[in-house]
């Protein structure tokens, strides 16, 4: 039996959003409230072949990178997150919320939290029931 990745790519076209850096007000500790900081966002939308090929070459008939861009900077400007976590977590739900996306893979790291490492990061994998 396929896992669910191999799955979904036998029916499904990737559309992704690779190393969208966006300045964030994230951060647990002490000395990341007081000012924003670079996250890097990584996102993966698995949407089936009939919602993903378009007939006319039209924008209408795909789903628009435009959508990820706007549900990341939606959230980001809520104000202060705490936690990865939750910022991956509330991305992802909206993303898989829409109707042609069966799946969402969505990282999100902070490359400037340590200096010994090259960055910190979280990774979502939601699939809608009953599509892998």
């Amino acid at each position: 039996m396929l896992d669910p990745l191999a799955q979904l790519a036998l029916h499904c076209r990737r559309i992704f959003l690779t190393n969208h850096v966006v300045d964030v007000r994230i951060g647990a500790h002490d000395f990341e409230k007081s000012q924003s900081q670079r996250v890097i966002f990584n996102v993966e939308l698995f949407v089936p072949y009939g919602y993903s090929t378009p007939r006319a070459d039209r924008l209408a008939e795909v789903v628009d990178y435009d959508f990820v861009r706007h549900v990341i900077a939606r959230r980001v400007q809520k104000g202060h997150i705490e936690l990865q976590e939750t910022l991956c977590d509330d991305i992802a739900a909206e993303l898989i919320g829409h109707p042609q996306v069966q799946a969402v893979r969505l990282s999100t790291c902070k490359p400037d939290v340590y200096p010994d490492t090259e960055a910190v990061g979280v990774e979502v994998l939601h699939i809608k029931q009953g599509t892998a």
